[in-house]
This record gives C-alpha cells, sequence and structure tokens, in this order.
C-alpha cells in the first residue's frame, strides 16, 4: 500500500477557491450519432435523466455509447442538498403514466443494464415509492433481459417504503452516502449518515441485494475520512463503491475545496478492494452510475 503525501486540506466548504480545475478533469462537449440518438428517445418518452439534470461531466462519453440513467419523480426535490443541481421546490403532481414511458424507453434502447434514479419526493406519504415499484414491475414486462439498477432516495427511514422498492428485486441497490459524517450538515442537511448505512444493511441483511453506495470527494473531507467511511460501508455489506471528484455546478452551491489528484483516487481504489469491496471504481469523472453495466458484471 502506498502511502498519501501529507495533503493541505481545507477544513470548511466555505474556504477559498481553489486554482483553476486541472486538465484531468477536462471533458468532452456532447456531440456524435449516439449522443443524439439517444437525446431524441429521452425528449421523445418526456423524461428526465440525472445526466442532464446533474450536469454529469461523462454525459459524452455515456450517451454517445448508448447509456444513461433515467430520472422518474419529475425534475423538481423536496431536498436542497449543497452539492446538487437538480432544482429544488414544490414538485409537480405525480405522474402516473411515467412508468410505462420509461419501460418504453428502455425497450427501444435494447438497455442490457438499466439505472434509474429519483428526486426526493418527501411530500408524499410513500415518499413515491409505489412509483418506483411500478417502474421496475414495467420495465420487466417490457424488457426482461435488462439488469436493473436503483439509485434510491433513503424516504426519511420509512421502513415500508424500503419495503415496496426492495421486494422487487432489483439487480442492484445503490444509495449514496456522498460524503463524510463530519460535513453532512453542509452537504446533506435533510439526511443522516446513520440512515444511509441502516438503509444499505436492511436491503442486504433482509433482502440479500447486492448493494452499492458512492462518495464524493474535494468538499473539505481528508483521507482518513474517507477511508473511514469506507469501512463503515464494507461493515454493512456494501458490494459496489464510487469514488468521484466534486464539481460545484454553479456558484450558489458549495465551493470545491480542492481537487483531488488522479493518484489519490487510485489508492483508494486500492483500499476499497483491499477491504472487501468487489468493485471499486474510483477517479476524477466518476459518478455513481459511470461504467453501471461493467460494475454489474462483478457482482454475483
Amino acid at each position: 500500500m502506498i502511502t498519501i503525501p501529507e495533503l493541505k486540506v481545507l477544513e470548511s466548504p466555505t474556504a477559498p477557491k481553489p486554482s483553476p480545475r486541472p486538465d484531468w478533469l477536462r471533458v468532452k462537449v456532447p456531440s456524435g450519432e449516439g449522443y443524439a440518438r439517444l437525446k431524441a428517445l429521452i425528449d421523445q418518452h418526456r423524461l428526465h435523466t440525472v445526466c442532464e439534470e446533474a450536469r454529469c461531466p461523462n454525459i459524452a462519453e455515456c450517451w454517445a455509447s448508448g447509456t444513461a440513467t433515467i430520472m422518474i419523480l419529475g425534475e423538481t426535490c423536496t431536498r436542497s442538498c449543497g452539492f446538487c443541481a437538480v432544482k429544488t421546490g414544490r414538485p409537480n403532481e405525480l405522474d402516473l403514466a411515467e412508468p410505462q414511458r420509461v419501460a418504453a424507453a428502455v425497450k427501444l434502447m435494447n438497455l442490457r443494464h438499466t439505472v434509474i434514479t429519483s428526486v426526493n419526493r418527501d411530500e408524499l406519504d410513500d415518499g413515491g415509492a409505489s412509483i418506483w415499484a411500478e417502474t421496475i414491475r414495467e420495465i420487466r414486462k417490457a424488457h426482461p433481459t435488462t439488469h436493473i439498477e436503483v439509485l434510491i432516495p433513503d424516504f426519511q427511514g420509512d421502513v415500508h417504503a424500503w419495503d415496496t422498492v426492495m421486494q422487487e428485486r432489483p439487480e442492484i441497490l445503490n444509495h449514496n452516502t456522498e460524503t463524510v459524517p463530519r460535513l453532512y450538515r453542509l452537504v446533506r442537511p435533510q439526511a443522516k449518515y446513520q440512515r444511509t448505512l441502516a438503509l444499505l444493511k436492511y436491503a442486504k441483511e433482509k433482502y440479500g441485494l447486492v448493494t452499492k453506495s458512492g462518495l464524493m470527494v474535494g468538499l473539505g473531507e481528508t483521507p482518513d475520512e474517507v477511508i473511514a467511511v469506507m469501512h463503515d460501508l464494507r461493515k454493512v455489506g456494501c458490494d459496489i463503491l464510487s469514488i468521484g471528484q466534486y464539481l460545484q455546478p454553479t456558484k450558489a452551491h458549495l465551493p470545491v475545496a480542492r481537487f483531488v489528484p488522479p493518484e489519490e483516487f487510485e489508492h483508494y481504489k486500492r483500499v476499497g478492494l483491499e477491504i472487501g469491496f468487489r468493485h471499486v471504481e474510483s477517479g476524477p469523472l466518476v459518478r455513481s452510475s459511470y461504467h453501471a453495466a461493467e460494475q454489474a458484471g462483478s457482482a454475483p
């Protein structure tokens, strides 16, 4: 195992803005035939994608290869996380036809691995869990050969809502940790670190699902804190981990405290594999769904 050189880590995300974005974070402008085809399909079926809403840096690569993460339950989130570019506010009425439209799009794209996520809908009694479950069922009816990965919210800790989704037995259940416990009040003010761990533990112990989580770095955490979170995730049986650089989506969001160098991401990957994760996707541009199909291939 290598030793990371001593790092000057900013203790607060409100620290001064770092130097300009380094070369390893430069990305391509979305273009090409594959990108245009997928964009047309998404627009035709009136779907939302986290790729667009969260301004993912990998949108050019992923859409060109015909993969996207579809976002259900609308485009407006009831939470106000300090890192997220998805619109916050009062959501519109539920679109009850959405599960069928998502399933039709998945079939048209002929996906072998489908990733679904959603905004938080804390104003709903079940947080939208029933729509989640119906979406999974409709995808399986329309395109039974696809593997389904769900990136779910915490449903405010409602175990009945957890059951509603988990009983549909997606091939991978993902719930992101996002950051280290010390920074939760700044980064995820309406979430709880222990609730995230409890959800992942519940999915593993009650349903035996393949579980996954993701972390952002560059918000003011230390390497020791990142590795402590990795150990916590392994204690609750988490199988797959993604780690990527936080990038400030707008000036209204939390600033970047530090651009983490590629060798540090490599170190996190080595540590993760050593402590028992089946797969670790760790790099500056990594996001939760990056190389999701390849990650699924590492699961039993």
